[in-house]
């Protein structure tokens, strides 16, 4: 039966996830992280993601779906399976708090990805993230809350380019680690770099080529340093 399941104290800012069927809205009320896991298949149930087990014609108004219209239309008037069908292959609607959240953490990934990705063409120094945020706030950048950080990169740092020089470089390094440290620093370097050729010497010391992102070099070696007390050589051979 229709009936009435009122959010008086969230009536203004509700996340809600929409679908049409057979000219009705049916919505219901979401944690829009957990809706988003769920869309992805990183959440398995649906239940999860609902503020509240109700499918409705109308949530801000409180007005429920009625579970005859829900059954012809959706094959099951459980609110749970309704809502998983809602959740796929609806649309959300999401406030303008949380969108803004979102953009928020979206744009300290993109700032992220350009202080380790990229350099100045002309110190083959990483730029701080302090001067990256700058740039984005005098270019104007519109991030796009929705849209992956490796998506929506390129663009951006054409924006950027006429106010910050960039270069996405990856620079090649030799590095040799002594015997007592090699073993147990190997990991360390297999996390943080891509090795692209590798020996053990016959006195135990490991050497090899390795690659990385500009801006992630310092940090790198800093962790390499510290874990070998200083012991390992590198010498840079050339950047790409």
């Amino acid at each position: 039966m229709k009936g009435h399941q009122t959010f008086d104290h969230e009536r203004v800012s509700l996340d809600i996830a929409r679908i049409r069927r057979g000219g009705c809205a049916y919505e219901i009320v979401i944690d829009p992280d957990k809706a988003i896991a769920f869309r992805n298949g990183k959440l398995a149930d649906a239940s999860e993601t609902l503020k509240s087990e109700h499918v409705f014609f109308d949530a801000r108004k409180g007005d429920l779906a009625s579970e005859s219209q829900m059954e012809a239309e959706f094959g099951s008037a459980d609110p749970v399976k309704v809502a998983a069908v809602i959740l796929k292959d609806g649309e959300m609607h999401l406030t303008a708090e949380y969108k803004a959240q979102l953009r928020e953490e979206k744009r300290k990934g993109i700032i992220v990805f350009i202080h380790r990705n990229g350099a100045d063409p002309r110190t083959h120094l990483p730029h701080p993230p302090q001067r990256i945020e700058a740039a984005l706030d005098q270019a104007k950048v519109r991030i796009d809350e929705f849209a992956r950080v490796e998506d929506q990169v390129q663009d951006i740092i054409k924006r950027l380019r006429p106010i910050l020089p960039i270069r996405f470089e990856v620079q090649e390094f030799a590095i040799r680690i002594p015997p007592e440290h090699a073993a147990r620093t190997y990991s360390l370097v297999k996390g943080g770099a891509t090795i692209t050729q590798e020996s053990w010497q016959t006195d135990g010391s490991w050497i090899a080529k390795v690659e990385l992102p500009a801006g992630a070099t310092e940090e790198f070696f800093d962790r390499l340093n510290s874990a070998t007390h200083g012991g390992i050589e590198s010498k840079l051979l050339s950047r790409k």
